[in-house]
């Protein structure tokens, strides 16, 4: 081991002092010349051979001598420039740190980076400044856009039942009408059928107004993931009691896409009830239009919460690229595949299902990283998916 350090060294300052003799390869011209041209005057005052050799390999010393200090000195500066870059964390910085100038050379560079760091400084510094103002815009947005998302679906919600007592109405009206004034057939139009085609529609445009409001929620907790552990609560709840609220929360889409749901299971959970609601959802809203007319299973035991459907599964070679940032993979397979069951009414209303973001899981992973979470993704192609969150059940 000593004997390798020792090599090390040694082509170390082998190097060095080639970098000397190579940047001052004109100094050493000139060196040369002068010192042939005083050889030549002094050989030709008749100054004996003895002392001119002795004058010459004194002078031979002291230039290698000089390449030698002065190829040490070099490592020296450039090691510690080399130990500043690995401890500033940003490396634009740096020029706030070099050490002092030695020659005027080096000064004349030393005002250049100044300058150059103080630029680049505050350009990045405008940048984050405009980055936070931009998120914090978009938060703020999201908010905003929530409450008339909000306030529509309640709206539907009352359209949707007041169009039900009205069909209710119009069937007792038809039992007793005989016609119309002055229709001498006596026939009446189908009321009841064009208010069920009526609440029909109005639920499917609840159904993309909870898609709406998803999306709007997943772009809120992409905008926080950088500051992700302030809005972090910790406390115990119920797993079961999340799972039910999550399950309700997109109860819509699920009944939409023909999906059912299976929940077993309860462990307390400590973390942020927030997240994990929003994780399940996401769950199943990929679920819900991914694989339309499949069977999801939610369990929660022994501080595990799986989530397993017998959807079309993920292809093997793109299992572990599903949490990256915009990856979508081959989700046409699945298109294809409910088609040919006969399932194009089910996946027209669950949506397309080919135009995918590709953040929802990867928001999903960024958030179990942030909290602790273990999540793992099996898949098999044609069979199923199952996805489980690891907790601290601490029970």
């Amino acid at each position: 081991m000593k004997g390798g350090k020792e090599r090390e060294k040694q082509r170390v300052l082998w190097e060095c002092f080639l970098s000397a003799v190579q940047s001052r390869a004109v100094t050493l011209c000139f060196l040369g010349i002068g010192g042939i041209l005083v050889a030549g005057i002094l050989a030709v005052a008749g100054t004996d051979g003895a002392l001119m050799g002795i004058l010459a390999v004194t002078f031979l010393t002291i230039v290698l001598l000089w390449l030698l200090v002065s190829g040490l000195l070099e490592w020296k500066r450039f090691a510690e420039l080399e130990r500043l870059l690995e401890g500033v964390s940003e490396r634009y910085l740096l020029g706030e740190m070099l050490p002092k100038p030695v020659n005027h050379m080096e000064r004349r560079y030393f005002r250049i980076m100044k300058e150059v760091s103080r630029s680049a400084i505050g350009i990045a510094e405008q940048t984050r400044r405009e980055k936070e103002e931009y998120c914090d815009y978009v938060e703020s947005w999201i908010h905003e856009m929530k409450t008339p998302l909000t306030a529509c679906t309640l709206i539907l919600d009352g359209a949707i039942s007041g169009g039900s007592m009205l069909s209710g109405d119009r069937e007792r009206e038809k039992s007793t009408d005989t016609g119309f004034p002055g229709d001498p057939s006596g026939e009446k139009p189908d009321a009841g059928e064009r208010m069920c085609e009526r609440g029909s529609e109005l639920r499917r445009l609840r159904r993309e107004l909870k898609r709406a409001d998803n999306l709007t929620e997943s772009i809120l907790y992409y905008a926080r993931l950088r500051t992700a552990e302030k809005d972090v609560k910790i406390r115990a709840f119920s797993a079961a009691e999340s799972i039910g609220e999550a399950v309700r929360s997109q109860m819509e889409l699920l009944i939409g896409a023909g999906i059912s749901v299976e929940t077993e299971g309860d462990f307390t959970v400590y973390s942020d009830e927030k997240s994990l609601c929003f994780i399940l959802k996401q769950l199943l809203v990929n679920c819900a239009k991914y694989c339309p007319g499949c069977h999801i299973r939610i369990r929660a035991e022994e501080g595990v919460i799986s989530v397993w459907d017998n959807g079309p599964g993920i292809p093997a070679h793109e299992l572990h690229r599903v949490t990256e940032r915009g990856f979508t993979g081959s989700v046409g397979r699945a298109a294809l595949l409910w088609r040919s069951e006969g399932k194009e009414d089910i996946a027209a209303d669950a949506g397309n299902p080919g135009r995918g973001t590709g953040m929802g899981l990867y928001i999903v992973k960024e958030l179990c990283d942030c909290l602790g979470i273990t999540m793992e993704i099996t898949s098999e192609e044609g069979a199923f998916t199952c996805v489980a969150l690891g907790y601290d059940s601490r029970a």
